[in-house]
């Protein structure tokens, strides 16, 4: 159901459970109850239950906008502890109501509640809403989108039609055996049996043409496809057949017009497009299929489509063309197009890259691994798979870091997160010595002053198995100013950065055996989590938290907790 900046009927459907929404903007609020429910779904000719928002999968999209707040209360009916994580939405000084489970929150229990406040600041363009507790994402999730301002508009000709597309991931297991099967062996999870475009495999899987996504086009009109990878572990790259799309947006942030061929988009990313209807009136396949990188590692070796249908009176081709997709380890032609995504940086739309920065950052992110009595688990040589930034591996705590922050319980958290490697070697290397695969156990955040501004460099190891990391940081976006392959010279590789208009994101890819250095300013006190947005890496412990102190007037301070949030 669409949101927009009016009285009328404003709705948010969330997960397996009851959501009530109010959105203040045009100094109205309005308020609605959903009940949520598991609800059997039958795909690639098999039924189970999800979770689901009234019966929807993906979930409705949100529409606000630039500056609008929305006001989400949260029952949980399902049967398992559940947390919501709004995407890229910054929630300036207010971290209570960010989402990821056991850094801002516990989690909402079973029959519980919880009233969440969603502020639109600095965002403009494509989001996205997804649970952040154990794997549930993988079927609670929707799209966002932020309007401008009114009597604003967008930094591009206004589309005719607006549409968005969630590329997902889908199990015929039940995702929640995937992840305690996954956790008790200690090695990979089970590979997806599809991927989806707005909930459906397309017509390349069984039992699945009837339902198949189809956009029906105007020719010679304009589409904005918000695109939104929502998938559980893969980056994938998509494309139109016979169209080029033009890049408009990432992160819901403008981007210089960049027409291409295909797109790569990391899980967590979001990428806004225009297609121009221009080709012959004909039926065109949209497609979606992996990039993976890592040597070695299963991946789903599926292509999910959709159907561009041009309006009008023709015999369509049968079957409709696909377009060219990259191989699935092509490495550089995902660099290609990441590494071309500039940042608009004009007047009307300007940007701020910190030129002198305060703290310097390197972060190692690293597949690892853990001994596993009698070598009886299913990662290599009978390990246990595991993961870590800077040789940390973390470890939630049983309450959440941001209460114990703010409340100032000891024991919760150390404050002892390394500013760069304790060990330090050739982080890429063709082959390292296992003596350096097992990491620490922690939990451990890295402290920094209210408006310090920050350079950190996430460098990749070819530990285990080097592969790409899609990296996400919550409460503000970040510059990417620069990145490279192999190890970071810290010398000579800052010379080469982009300090003009870097791509403003919240979620990077950081390339294979290479690295990725970003600037922010810390103008957003609280407690915000880092991680990596395969949600293997992230059970694995590849993850950490800022802590932003509290500025020196009251508008530059955290906000008090709301009275409901989830006990632990």
């Amino acid at each position: 159901m669409e949101m927009r900046c009016s009285v009328g009927a404003q709705v948010l459907q969330i997960l397996g459970l009851v959501l009530f929404l109010g959105i203040h903007c045009c100094e109205a609020i309005a308020r609605h109850t959903f009940v949520i429910k598991e609800t059997p779904y039958t795909w690639l000719c098999s039924t189970k239950s999800i979770l689901t928002v009234n019966g929807q999968f993906p979930g409705p999209t949100l529409y606000a906008h630039k500056g609008d707040t929305v006001t989400v209360d949260v029952y949980n009916k399902a049967n398992y502890n559940i947390t919501i994580h709004w995407h890229g939405v910054k929630q300036p000084r207010n971290p209570w109501h960010n989402g990821p489970e056991y850094i801002t929150q516990c989690p909402i229990k079973p029959g519980g509640k919880f009233t969440q406040n969603v502020t639109f600041s600095l965002e403009e363009g494509t989001l996205w809403w997804h649970a952040h507790s154990d794997w549930s994402r993988a079927t609670v999730h929707g799209a966002i989108i932020v309007y401008p301002k009114n009597s604003t508009s967008y930094a591009f000709d206004k589309p005719h039609v607006e549409v968005p597309i969630v590329l997902g991931e889908w199990w015929k297991q039940d995702i929640v055996d995937i992840y305690d099967e996954f956790r008790e062996s200690g090695g990979d999870p089970n590979t997806s049996d599809a991927y989806l475009i707005n909930g459906q495999p397309g017509d390349l899987y069984p039992c699945s043409k009837q339902d198949t996504f189809k956009l029906a086009v105007d020719y010679g009109k304009t589409y904005l496809l918000r695109l939104i990878n929502a998938a559980m572990q893969d980056i994938l790259f998509f494309a139109i057949a016979n169209h080029q799309v033009t890049v408009v947006g990432t992160d819901a942030s403008y981007t210089k017009p960049l027409k291409v061929d295909y797109i790569a988009i990391s899980p967590g990313q979001t990428i806004d497009l225009l297609l121009e209807a221009n080709q012959p009136k004909d039926h065109y396949y949209m497609a979606a299929r992996v990039y993976s990188s890592a040597a070695g590692v299963t991946y789903d070796n599926t292509t999910t489509t959709a159907l561009i249908q041009y309006k009008g009176r023709y015999t369509p081709s049968s079957p409709p063309p696909l377009p060219y997709l990259p191989y699935y380890n092509d490495t550089a032609s995902s660099v290609n197009f990441t590494g071309r995504l500039r940042s608009l940086a004009r007047g009307d739309h300007p940007i701020s890259v910190p030129q002198n920065v305060t703290h310097k950052f390197l972060f190692t992110i690293s597949v690892n691994t853990f001994p596993c009595a009698n070598d009886s688990c299913a990662g290599p040589n009978g390990s246990r798979l595991a993961a870590s930034m800077n040789n940390v591996s973390f470890v939630s705590p049983s309450i959440d870091i941001l209460q114990a922050y703010y409340h100032r319980i000891k024991g919760v958290y150390g404050n002892r997160f390394p500013s760069e490697p304790p060990l330090k070697f050739n982080y890429t290397a063709d082959y390292l010595p296992l003596a350096l695969e097992t990491p620490q156990n922690g939990t451990e955040v890295k402290v920094i002053e209210y408006n310090s501004t920050v350079e950190m460099v996430l460098q990749g190891t070819n530990l285990v198995a080097g592969t790409d990391h899609p990296m996400h940081l919550h409460g503000t976006s970040f510059y990417v100013v620069g990145w490279g392959f192999g190890n970071f010279d810290k010398k000579k590789d800052p010379k080469n950065y982009n300090l003009v208009d870097p791509p403003l994101q919240n979620t990077i890819a950081v390339p294979k055996n290479g690295w990725a250095a970003v600037r922010f300013q810390a103008f957003n006190p609280g407690v915000w989590f880092m991680h990596c947005h395969l949600e293997r890496h992230l059970t694995w412990g590849m993850e950490m938290a800022f802590i932003v102190k509290n500025g020196p007037t009251p508008d530059s301070q955290i906000l008090p907790p709301p009275p409901d949030m989830p006990p632990c």
